[in-house]
């Protein structure tokens, strides 16, 4: 499981990265957890030095990606709150934060 864990992390911040430097708002949005932001942060960094519109779009998505993030985790804790199943809770909460994505990405265009 382990073995497991690590893979599916280390894919996900590959994911990060990759998709960071071909949508850097979006890959902050989508790595808007602290620990993840500053690893892709450094990635990106390293990967292309000097380029500072790379690093700049990025850490706006990464800023203005709390905003969908904060809503998801509010909706999912109101329905649980509200006695909502937790795959329920999740899913209202995906929904709201699709929505903010899609808000996010209109907006830093």
């Amino acid at each position: 499981m382990f073995l497991l864990k690590l893979a599916a992390t280390n894919l996900l911040i590959i994911a990060c990265v990759l998709l960071g430097r071909r949508v850097p708002s979006l890959g902050g949005l989508i790595a808007a957890m602290p620990l993840i932001s500053l690893i892709v942060l450094v990635w990106l960094a390293t990967d292309r030095p000097g380029d500072g519109a790379l690093i700049d779009g990025y850490l706006k998505g990464v800023l203005w990606g709390l905003v969908p993030t904060c809503a998801f985790f509010a909706a999912a804790y109101l329905c649980l709150r509200k006695g909502m199943g937790l795959p329920a809770a999740l899913g209202m909460g995906g929904v709201l934060w699709l929505g903010g994505a899609l808000v996010h990405q209109w907006l830093l265009r």
